[in-house]
This record gives C-alpha cells, structure tokens and sequence, in this order.
C-alpha cells in the first residue's frame, strides 16, 4: 500500500472545502489532478473516502475517520520540516534553563510564551533550584542558562548579568511572639528561624542566617506553611507571600531597626567556555530585557 502526501493534501482539501474544484483552487492545481489522487488513495486504501451521489462530494463515515489521521501525517511532516529548518540554521535541538523560586513565577509564562513562538522546534526543561544550586548546574553543564540571586563568590567559569531586585519581608503568623510587640534585632536571635535551604553546602546558604536555631527547607511555599503554624519567622519574597493561600495568616512584624524589606539582586548566569546558540541568547536578552522590581543599588555584568 503506497500512500503519498499528494494523495493525503488532495483528500484533506477537498474534504475541507467541500468541492473537488475548491479544492483545485486552493492547491492551485487542476481539478482533474485533484479528483484523481483522491481516487488513487480511495484504491489504495481500499476504502471509499466520499460519496459522490450529490453534487458535492460527502464523506464517508471512513473518510471522516481517516481524515483526522491524514490530518496529523501532514501536521507531522510539517513539524519534521520546521526542525530540519531550525536545525539548519543551527538553532539548539533542547535547551536546560535553572530558576531559582526566588524569580517571581508570574513573569515566565508570557516570557516562555514568546519563547515557545520563536523557537517553535526546541524542547525545553526549566528546572526549580535554589541559590547556588543553580550556578552548580550551569557549571557543570547540566544547564545552558541560570537565573538565581546574586551569589557573592560565583565561579570564575561564569558570566553574570544582574536582571533585577526582589523584596524580601520578615513574616511570621500571627500568634507568634514577634507578632506581638515592636521587634529588635536582638531579639530575632531568640526565636527559631525558617530558612530556605539549597543542596550545596555554600556560604550562600547561611547569608540570611540570624537566629540561634534555624529549620532548613527547600521550599518557599512550605516555609510561608510552617510560619503560619507558629513554627518560626522567615524571610520570604512578596510574590510568594502574595500568591500563598496563607497569606491572611502572615504578619509582618513592627521592626525597630528597618523598614522591613531586604532586596536581594537577581542575575542569570551562563558558561562562559560554552557559546549560547539563537535560542540561548534570546532568552539572556529577554530575561535581561523584563527586569523585576529593580531598586537603586549596584549592578553589572560579567561577558
């Protein structure tokens, strides 16, 4: 049985346009031509695809069948066509992107949206890691892009570009003894805290430490959980506190000594030793290009 894509464009557009000579016009063919491969792949198939007693040709309950299947072969080589075309212009086949929680997640749908419009044919895996973790991936090659907050000794392998500023609030709930009273520094110290824990061991992972007695967890979301049940206080980002479910069961305490809000700067981060293909480099410019609350303090970059 020979099937060809002729055959396969000639039945699904005359079965759209409802004629054999609307099918013509738009193949810009003729309808003899037209009328024939339909016929051909009636034979080789061995099945009616139209019923032709009208005087337009109707399909069959077959051809309603196999019209959906001739659909996704076209569909399909379509599909080959674009990834030889994407391929040829030597655009990566897939790519890993490393995002620390900390980048606010409602800004990487119309981001990765665009991306997916662009670059159709790459496949894509963005991963969830935590401060350092990332830069570990993007070193060691198991990421082609990083966004993480600033690491204060990042890895001479590296370029950086810093993409913007994230707000850190203390919070605790809200019958917590720090919700109670006007809240010294000394007294943070004497409280349990909650901090967010990456997989490496890096100096990183202890900046925000204050208190004497710290918990480790590798998420934001079950941080802002364990605060509201008065397990101990945090630092967490606006966005998550904002989008958490327990947010009317967060208080941010009177502080004697601040006014409450730690920024901590957002860069991405690449291999310098490993080129960025169209892909790559347009996601470093989009990245760097949608800056997230970006307050007055030092930036840079690093090539």
């Amino acid at each position: 049985m020979a099937v060809s894509v002729e055959q396969l464009l000639a039945f699904v557009a005359a079965a759209e346009a409802g004629s054999f000579s609307a099918a013509a016009r738009r193949l810009r063919k003729a309808q003899s031509a037209v009328s024939t491969q339909v016929a051909n792949l009636e034979t080789d198939l061995g099945l009616a695809l139209f019923s032709r007693e009208g005087r337009n040709p109707v399909l069959t309950a077959a051809g309603e069948r196999l019209l959906l299947e001739a659909r996704v072969v076209l569909e399909r080589r379509e599909h080959l066509i674009g990834v030889a075309s994407s391929l040829e212009q030597r655009v990566e086949n897939r790519l890993v992107i490393a995002i620390d929680e900390l980048y606010p997640e409602h800004a990487l749908g119309a981001l990765f949206a665009d991306f997916a419009r662009h670059f159709p044919f790459v496949e894509l895996e963005i991963l969830f890691p935590l401060m350092e973790d990332v830069s570990r991936l993007v070193q060691e090659g198991k990421a082609d892009l990083g966004v993480m907050w600033r690491q204060e000794v990042l890895p001479t392998q590296l370029g950086f570009q810093t993409i913007g500023w994230v707000p850190l609030k203390l919070v605790c709930g809200r019958d917590h003894p720090l919700a109670k009273k006007r809240v010294e520094w000394e007294e943070l110290k004497r409280h349990r805290q909650i901090l967010v824990a990456a997989r490496s061991d890096g100096p990183e992972k202890r900046r925000l430490r204050v208190a004497a007695e710290v918990w480790w967890v590798e998420s934001h979301w079950v941080i802002l959980e364990m605060v509201k049940h008065g397990i101990g206080w945090a630092f967490v980002s606006d966005h998550v506190i904002a989008a958490s479910p327990t947010a009317p069961d967060l208080v941010t305490p009177d502080l004697q000594f601040d006014d409450g809000d730690w920024p901590v700067a957002l860069e991405l981060v690449w291999h310098k030793q490993r080129p960025c293909g169209p892909a790559a480099t347009w996601l470093r410019e989009r990245f760097a290009a949608a800056r997230i609350d970006v307050v007055p303090s030092r930036s840079g970059s690093s090539s």
